[in-house]
């Protein structure tokens, strides 16, 4: 068992060393590949960029190098640095790019696993179950595109899946992510070369509709008291002012009878 052991590991080692360092880069940027260490072309030696180990992308010889047509307009080389750059990068570029000295044998100076990707689309934070005491919230985190969503339960502390309803990530790389900080729920939508993310306070989630409600008819019943009390006041005013009149009307009456009675 164990030299089987020790030949699966060596297969793993030996696959991650031939497949180069892994770069990532997003769709419609410029990529620069370099060779760490210095080279320097014996005579009748060649300095060769390949893709996927069969493609030229640059033969280079002394002081002149050749770019295939298909790269003419898109790659830019150094003769100095012996670096490669890539320019306007679409997900056809990716593959293994292989910058080697050719001569009697091959050696190769850099190797670089290159993944193109498309940016992630935004996210939107949606509100499904809210318990009665506002410790637990269930949201749903999903893509604008609504290719992915995913559903969480938030307490005070954390965020986690419930019952298997993590969708499926259908971009390669991608990740649909929950969690809490500062009081917020984020849901946070990335992969190796962009993220977006919706951010939320967590009791703007809970807001009942009964409380709300509640505070509609506290308000109707203010407003009413003081439509009523206005009122009340209103005709109080109105008495008091007949009253006042009839008082002056009764004593000009008294007035005129008492001069009438002289005479």
């Amino acid at each position: 068992m164990g030299p089987l052991v020790l030949l699966f590991s060596f297969s793993l080692l030996h696959l991650c060393a031939t497949q180069g360092t892994p770069v990532f880069v997003q769709t419609g940027t410029d990529l620069r590949l370099e060779v760490k260490e210095p080279v320097v072309l014996k005579e009748g030696e060649d300095f060769i960029w390949k893709v996927n180990g069969s493609i030229n992308v640059v033969k280079f010889r002394g002081i002149e190098h050749s770019i295939p047509e298909k790269y003419k307009s898109r790659v830019e080389f150094s003769a100095q640095t012996h670096s490669l750059l890539l320019k306007n990068v679409q997900k056809g570029d990716s593959g293994v790019y292989r910058a080697l000295v050719s001569g009697d044998k091959d050696i190769t100076v850099a190797e670089y696993n290159v993944t193109v990707l498309d940016p992630v689309s935004g996210v939107k934070l949606t509100v499904k179950l809210c318990s009665s005491d506002s410790t637990n919230v269930t949201v749903i985190c999903s893509t604008e595109d609504s290719l992915i969503s995913s559903t969480f339960t938030c307490d005070t502390q954390t965020c986690s899946h419930e019952g298997g309803e993590r969708a499926e990530i259908i971009t390669p790389g991608a990740s649909l992510d929950v969690y809490l900080k500062n009081g917020s729920v984020i849901c946070n939508h990335s992969n190796q070369v962009s993220s977006t993310r919706d951010i939320q306070k967590i009791e703007e989630f809970c807001v009942k509709p009964e409380a709300s409600k509640g505070s509609q008819y506290k308000v109707t019943l203010i407003v009413v008291a003081i439509v009523l009390s206005l009122g009340v006041l209103a005709v109080t005013g109105a008495v008091f002012i007949i009253k006042g009149e009839n008082k002056i009307k009764q004593r000009t009456w008294k007035i005129q009878s008492m001069k009438i009675l002289r005479l």
